[in-house]
């Protein structure tokens, strides 16, 4: 463990992104804007009341093409666009760089994680269970290494059994890992994980397939989803649904 955070130091030292290890971020207040980490989407930013809540463990959740690769990649684009630096946990390696950048997002503010967990495993499940962990160390390292406005896990669309065997105490720990900093900590997938109670879950769907794919003459242009907001304590609301559009 003490190898790896070595070396994920020295990472940071070379991209010049080192004052990560030695600039505190000061603590978030909820009364306080910065407390929450915009996802620069100003229909859903308002639901959520500005933003996704620092210092806590949210986590974005829907079936494939539900949109949240579209959310994803602009969140990240948002904070290195706020001069925050963002790690990134690419479990299954799924992350269009050429995309995410014509998106917005600076790569040199973004820590890219690539893990090897694969849909389809087959036999390969013990290989996918050692793979999620390893990916799991690594975003737990992120985490330690502190100062990233955003830190997203990303295990869409990994095998459900993967993720049914990792100890519930898995999320408690993330939790605690991250509260009181000011970091906004983001789990990605097809279903809810994590149960923080001061977090949120971010359930999206395609609002009707029927209707809800555009295109721009015979071109796919993008779809027509919808955000359903769970357990934002704290919140004017504590359950809400917004109308979003991915672009193709």
């Amino acid at each position: 463990m003490a190898l790896a955070r070595a070396d994920l130091e020295s990472l940071l030292r070379a991209r010049k992104l080192d004052r990560t290890l030695t600039t505190a971020l000061r603590q978030a207040d909820p009364r306080d804007e910065h407390a929450l980490a915009p996802s620069g989407i100003s229909a859903l930013d308002a639901r959520l009341g500005g933003g996704f809540p620092r210092g806590q463990l949210s986590e974005v959740v829907g079936p494939r093409s539900s949109g949240r690769t579209s959310l994803l990649v602009q969140m990240m684009a948002a904070a290195t666009a706020r001069g925050e630096l963002v790690a990134l946990v690419d479990a299954l390696d799924m992350l269009d760089v050429e995309s995410a950048a014509a998106t917005g997002v600076d790569l040199d503010r973004l820590l890219w994680i690539r893990g090897h967990v694969v849909v389809n495993q087959g036999m390969a499940r013990e290989l996918n269970q050692r793979a999620i962990e390893q990916a799991l160390r690594a975003f737990t390292l992120v985490l330690q290494a502190g100062n990233f406005g955003l830190v997203v896990f990303d295990l869409a669309d990994a095998p459900a059994d993967t993720i049914r065997r990792l100890p519930f105490t898995t999320w408690l720990r993330l939790q605690r890992m991250v509260e009181g900093s000011q970091t906004a900590c983001i789990l990605i997938g097809s279903q809810p994980m994590a149960r923080s109670s001061a977090g949120l879950t971010l359930e999206l769907r395609i609002r009707n397939l029927e209707v809800g794919m555009r295109f721009g003459g015979q071109l796919f242009d993008g779809l027509d989803i919808e955000a359903r907001i769970v357990r934002a304590r704290a919140r004017e609301q504590e359950e809400a649904c917004v109308a979003l559009s991915t672009s193709a």
